[in-house]
């Protein structure tokens, strides 16, 4: 029997009773567009996280300090693998750089009339801060060189913050009380978000200089030198980024007499941030699609609990077309067609429902949504093999049917 007669005779017995056909596809209609729409979010997740981590700077290097055992007043209890001056050392040193910045990190009361903010986070850095991490200044100013080298009671708001503590008034030369001292805001920068759980909006950011005399007081500091947490160095755009973090490995083994084998501190890069967190995403994002899966699984229990009812019913029917040449095969074919009518069908309109449920999604939610062209593929591919699989074995049961005893079925 040629395809197309097979095919037109699958459509005509389904289309006798379309409720229960419809019906019937509805589990795969589910099935395919919750693939679509999980890897659509998972996805989405995904292309925010990276873009947040690359928007706070182009080539970015972060070398991030270990900890280790420090004694009474090393400023917080532990000293690390890093100092205020490496940051000069790598700027100095090291072809490629385009740019150092430090970071040290303490928290404090914020105050500022009657509003009073416990547990902000404090951040000591350097005038450079902003051209690395490609932050911007929405009124005001930044520190400047000056403001470090005189340790000036200065501060700089992060946009959140500012608006906590003063609202929609302009901050700039009002005074706040960090902690016990008078602090000047100078300025406020531009909204930046969160990456890599990092409130940016919501820090208040000073002189390095006056955070360690003011805030992390340290009797080391004149012979260890100043601890800090990070130091961000911008990497020149035609510069060999692995040759870069090589020499600076190198030079900070050197300054702190280290082997390479037991390095105090790490270096990363913006791409392994992001391949980590991809890796977290991917995991997340296999989870969803086996859980939406699931719905497959069923819709194709349902789709072979159909076909045997549907063989069933129609057991004098097939005796009949026995009796007038079908053979086996004709029978077997025919009803694993109309399997996969019914699943094919089905994934076409979970697609549309999938890719339309995607947009609803992240148009009206609150999370984006990135619709893959292979999660398509992949669901509709699914759908059919779900059809088949789950067809054949009615589909067999027919063909075995005896002509005489199916010809005495009422």
């Amino acid at each position: 029997m040629q395809i197309s007669n097979v095919i037109l005779i699958a459509w005509k017995g389904l289309s006798k009773n379309k409720l229960r056909s419809l019906l019937t596809m509805l589990g795969v209609i589910i099935g395919v567009a919750a693939v679509i729409i999980m890897i659509a979010i998972s996805a989405g997740t995904e292309a925010t996280i990276s873009e947040r981590i690359t928007s706070l700077g182009t080539n970015l290097i972060y070398i991030q300090s270990g900890f280790a055992r420090g004694g009474p007043g090393s400023g917080g209890g532990a000293t690390t693998g890093l100092v205020y001056d490496d940051a000069f050392a790598i700027e100095e040193s090291i072809a490629g750089v385009a740019g150092v910045a430090v970071e040290q990190n303490s928290s404090g009361v914020v105050k500022a009339g009657s509003v009073t903010i416990e547990s902000v986070s404090l951040v000591g850095t350097t005038p450079s801060f902003p051209s690395v991490r490609d932050m911007s200044i929405a009124t005001g100013r930044f520190l400047n060189q000056n403001d470090l080298d005189r340790k000036l009671k200065v501060v700089v708001l992060g946009a959140s913050l500012s608006q906590e503590l003063f609202g929609d008034s302009n901050p700039v030369g009002q005074v706040v009380m960090v902690g016990n001292y008078k602090l000047t805001v100078i300025g406020v920068l531009a909204p930046r978000g969160v990456a890599s759980d990092t409130d940016f909006d919501s820090r208040l950011y000073m002189p390095i200089t006056v955070l360690f005399q003011k805030y992390l007081p340290s009797m080391m500091a004149r012979v260890m030198g100043n601890s800090v947490r990070l130091i961000n160095v911008k990497i020149e755009p035609d510069a060999n980024m692995d040759e870069v973090i090589l020499q600076i490995t190198l030079l900070l083994a050197k300054r702190h007499n280290l082997s390479l084998e037991s390095l105090t501190f790490t270096i990363t890069t913006q791409q392994d941030i992001i391949e980590t967190q991809s890796a977290t995403t991917a995991a997340f994002r296999n989870l969803l699609t086996w859980v939406a899966a699931v719905s497959l699984l069923v819709g194709g229990i349902g789709i072979m609990n159909i076909m045997l009812v549907s063989v069933t019913e129609r057991t004098r029917e097939i005796g009949i077309r026995q009796s007038v040449g079908a053979s086996p095969n004709d029978i077997r074919s025919q009803f694993l067609t109309e399997a996969l009518l019914l699943s094919l069908v089905g994934g076409l309109i979970g697609v549309a429902a999938g890719v339309g449920g995607s947009w609803l999604f992240g148009s009206f939610g609150e999370m984006r949504t990135v619709v893959l062209p292979e999660s398509i593929l992949l669901a509709f591919s699914s759908a059919a093999v779900v059809g088949v699989f789950f067809g054949y074995y009615p589909a067999n049961k027919a063909a075995q049917l005896d002509p005489i005893e199916a010809l005495r079925h009422e």
